[in-house]
């Protein structure tokens, strides 16, 4: 507006000097109200400032509302829209993911195992029960065996069978030292590895396996039978003359792998449903 005037004619840019000012002061005080009512709105931020002009986006319940734009111009993303786009994607590759494995599985080792113990159980008339993957299902599954025998004299607790087991490997060291060697140097436990070995039998959630098996065959004058998917049951204690107690072992259970179970009676799906 100014450089339209000559520089000449002092009178009217003057006039236009004082017009421009008025506009200017208008143009502030317009500015200073339309602050003051987004201040006083609740969710309302005042985002950024472009050449002295202040650029407001709106919030409505957490969510940012997209920039208004000229018209005649492509919309833009806001960040908040590219975020959630990103997020939509995530969450759509995701739930791809989950149903390929869920096909997988299908076919996986894990259900297939399964399956197999399953028809093995079902020719005995037994099914697998679940014990919880903690480092002590061996016990555990031992525990409930031995509770489902109901015999006064044989019922034990995880921790009364983890002590009795460490007890038995101490005082029979002979028989259980040439099967236990150091992973790093491949030579006999020596006499402080041994007595670990057995304290984290007893106060540990250390895994059991075949050596600790034996050991309570000896303790409760039990044979005892571990079936597999894979391969013919292990039989352990067979000396004694008892029912033996039955535990499923599974390769491929849980994603740390090895894991023991109990068995029960086969349920009749019918009944099972009843109850």
């Amino acid at each position: 507006m100014k450089n339209a005037i000559p520089k000449n004619d002092k009178k009217r840019r003057k006039q236009m000097t004082e017009e421009i000012a008025k506009i200017e002061a208008d143009l502030n005080k317009k500015h200073e109200e339309d602050l003051s009512q987004l201040k006083s709105t609740p969710d309302t931020k005042v985002e950024e400032v472009v050449n002295g002009v202040e650029t407001m986006k709106m919030e409505a319940g957490g969510e940012e509302e997209e920039e208004e734009e000229e018209e005649g111009t492509q919309p833009r993303l806001t960040k908040a829209q590219k975020r959630r786009d990103k997020k939509a994607a995530q969450e759509k590759e995701r739930e791809s993911r989950i149903a390929e494995a869920e096909v997988l599985n299908l076919q996986g080792v894990r259900h297939q195992e399964g399956l197999k113990l399953a028809q093995k159980l079902a020719t005995k008339k037994l099914q697998i029960k679940e014990i919880s993957s903690d480092g002590h299902c061996m016990y555990r599954a031992i525990e409930d065996q031995l509770a489902q025998r109901s015999k006064p004299g044989l019922i034990m607790g995880m921790k009364e069978l983890r002590s009795r087991t460490a007890e038995y490997i101490r005082s029979h060291a002979d028989d259980f030292l040439p099967f236990l060697t150091n992973s790093n140097t491949g030579e006999m436990y020596t006499t402080d590895e041994f007595e670990k070995y057995c304290s984290d039998v007893e106060h540990t959630a250390a895994w059991g396996g075949q050596l600790e098996l034996r050991a309570l065959t000896q303790v409760l004058h039990l044979p005892m039978e571990v079936i597999q998917a894979d391969s013919p049951p292990i039989k352990i204690g067979e000396e004694f003359d008892s029912e033996p107690i039955t535990l499923i072992y599974m390769r491929h259970a849980y994603g740390l792998g090895e894991h023991y179970n109990s068995v029960e009676q086969l349920k009749d799906p019918a009944n099972a449903e009843d109850s």
